[in-house]
């Protein structure tokens, strides 16, 4: 290359993939068969640029909806932009796709023999997204994690080959209990895309009023807030923790990252003294490693 060249801009594939080193977990980690790493990247693929279509977060330059077929006078709009990428996931069981990551995905829903269930929950919790700012309960918000969070295990265990009724039913606990953390973690990102993932009747129970997550540091109350909703994620961690030992070899080893990376968050956010406003407490590689000990181990 000489001085005069200039850098190839990034596809939105790849600016998309590249997104799965800053998870809370591994996705497709090195140990796994490639097969098995091929098709969950695929499928995070397909689970990163949804969330990144709900959150308005696609790169620059409206490459993403030439691809889906939107106008450049709807690119700005999310659900134009998600009911196009709905049509698009159903040429993945049918026809050829239009976009790239979905193309990846389609040699995977074939292989693995995927429905198309698990993906459009993960749509419609993007749709929800746009017209959902707060929930009321805990019940709203397990409801909401159905779509988001749960068909992201189920999808792990179909890549897998070793969905049962149980497995799921375990994977469903870790998966809302991931979603929950992440939530905590985010607080102060959410309030500034206006939505609150609290639910209101807790933020009642503690008197915490919504100005109260705009501060830069976090009170007394909101404290004891995050520490409530924590303990929830805790216990529903330790509910799913059985799934681990369901499985042997790799998988083990991937589900138990899973669990010990949501334990080693909720550490990371305890450690902070819940006070998560200022910005998402993060686990070291340490603690990290040491919750995946436990959790092989069958402890915590």
């Amino acid at each position: 290359m000489t001085g005069t060249d200039t850098a190839r801009p990034q596809s939105p594939e790849r600016g998309t993939l590249d997104k799965a080193a800053g998870e809370n977990f591994p996705v497709a980690p090195f140990f796994l068969p490639r097969a098995w790493r091929d098709d969950l990247m695929a499928v995070y693929g397909f689970a990163r640029l949804v969330d990144d279509i709900g959150d308005g977060d696609l790169a620059p330059g409206g490459a993403d909806a030439r691809l889906l077929g939107v106008s450049p006078a709807a690119a700005e709009d999310r659900l134009v932009l998600l009911d196009a990428f709905e049509t698009d996931l159903h040429r993945v069981f049918d026809a050829t796709p239009r976009h790239p990551l979905l193309r990846r995905l389609q040699p995977t829903v074939r292989r693995r023999s995927l429905t198309p269930d698990p993906f459009l929950g993960l749509i419609a919790a993007n749709r929800q997204d746009q017209v959902v700012k707060r929930y009321e309960s805990y019940d709203d918000l397990l409801a909401y994690c159905e779509l988001s969070a749960n068909p992201v295990g189920r999808l792990v265990l179909a890549v897998t080959g070793t969905s049962t009724p149980e497995r799921i039913r375990l994977s469903d606990s870790i998966c809302t209990a991931l979603q929950i953390v992440e939530h905590l973690q985010d607080v102060a990102e959410d309030l500034g895309r206006d939505r609150i993932y609290l639910p209101a009747e807790d933020m009642k129970r503690f008197q915490v009023q919504e100005a109260d997550l705009a501060t830069k540091t976090a009170g007394a109350s909101v404290r004891a807030l995050v520490a409530y909703e924590a303990q929830r994620a805790r216990d529903l961690l330790n509910e799913g923790a059985p799934l681990v030992g369901s499985v042997h070899g790799r998988l083990k080893l991937l589900l138990a990252g899973f669990v010990a990376g949501g334990r080693a968050a909720i550490r990371a956010i305890a450690a902070a003294e819940y006070d998560v406003l200022p910005g998402p407490p993060k686990p070291g590689r340490v603690q990290l490693l040491r919750e995946v000990g436990v959790t092989l181990r069958g402890e915590g």
